[in-house]
């Protein structure tokens, strides 16, 4: 079993469900992600005083780690919060889900959250204030941090800091790790083209993506986007929604469908499907295989509000790894 260490914002999540009406008011494009100050951040909290809100520990590669131990892979998360009460929630919650905190923390900021607004088709729009994890610099980032793990993940958010991440990866390159990068948002992508293709070509192994990401990076539709990611990594995902993903090692492409549900919220949903994917790969999985994992964790969050599985689900998504897992010890080259 691979160890997974991640690395990302430590965001804590307020889920709002607005209408149509209410997303066109606050100027936000649908499906979007945009960083807020803490006076927006405020206001917006005001204006839905009186709507219901859940508050979850989130942020992309948080998620993807946290999914990661909840299927019985060890792993764990570097970033940055407050010295407050969000602060230590978030941390307490790692610890919860098996996840080993490496925590730095602000002198003088509060711990970042996302708002994320859901509308009725189930599509979420964030308004993130960073907080303390955007205090998060270069200069935190030490080697030993690297030292015991074989995969390191880290969400494309952190491209906020170009120096950042490209020292973050460097490092794991250097020590070893396989790297996971998840393009997060189609904006991202469109502000940071040339750096994160840069960053591609020289460091990253597996690459994440869903269609209006892999479309901003590549200005080419799935198949092709997939196909040509896949020349500038070792494996390249592309998810399609409801049309599933298409998965790509060297020449070898392959479709996997979505699982048939009721799509309540998608918030998390490329997250788990990352940690699905990652933790089939450190077990010995094929990619196909991966996929698949993937796909079952990304199609189970979809059906809830927020990103936080019952432990019915979890131990559902664990006995189908099991099965596999089984499967690969008894034919090796099937699976």
């Amino acid at each position: 079993m691979k160890k997974v260490l991640g690395l990302g914002n430590a965001l804590t999540d307020v889920l709002l469900q607005v209408s149509e009406d209410d997303l066109r008011e606050l100027g936000f494009p649908k499906g979007s992600m945009n960083l807020i100050s803490m006076e927006q951040a405020e206001q917006i909290q005001f204006r839905f005083a009186n709507v219901r809100k859940r508050m979850v520990t989130g942020g992309s590669a948080s998620n993807t780690i946290t999914t990661i131990t909840q299927l019985g892979g060890k792993a764990a998360f570097i970033g940055k919060i407050g010295n407050d009460e969000v602060g230590d929630f978030y941390r307490n919650d790692l610890i919860k889900n098996g996840v080993k905190p490496l925590l730095l923390q602000s002198a003088d900021k509060m711990s970042g959250c996302s708002i994320v607004f859901i509308t009725p088709d189930g599509e979420r729009t964030f308004a993130t204030y960073l907080g303390a994890s955007a205090d998060m610099h270069a200069e935190d980032i030490q080697k030993e941090a690297f030292i015991g793990y074989d995969i390191f993940h880290i969400e494309g958010y952190m491209v906020q800091d170009n120096e950042l991440i490209e020292k973050a990866i460097r490092l794991a390159k250097e020590s070893g790790c396989m790297v996971s990068l998840d393009l997060a948002s189609y904006n991202v992508v469109n502000e940071n083209h040339y750096f994160l293709k840069e960053l591609i070509r020289k460091y990253v192994d597996i690459v994440f993506a869903n269609e209006d990401e892999s479309f901003a990076y590549t200005h080419l539709n799935p198949e092709e986007s997939v196909a040509k990611l896949a020349k500038e990594c070792d494996i390249a995902v592309v998810k399609v929604g409801k049309r599933g993903s298409y998965v790509q090692q060297g020449d070898k492409m392959c479709h996997i469908g979505a699982i048939t549900t009721a799509c309540t919220d998608s918030t998390g949903a490329g997250d788990l499907y990352a940690g699905g994917f990652l933790h089939a790969l450190g077990e010995g999985f094929s990619v196909r295989k991966c996929g698949e994992i993937g796909t079952i964790a990304a199609g189970r969050v979809v059906e809830i509000v927020g990103t936080k599985l019952s432990e019915e689900t979890w131990d559902e998504i664990r006995r189908i790894c099991a099965l596999y897992r089984g499967f690969l010890q008894k034919y090796p080259t099937n699976i």
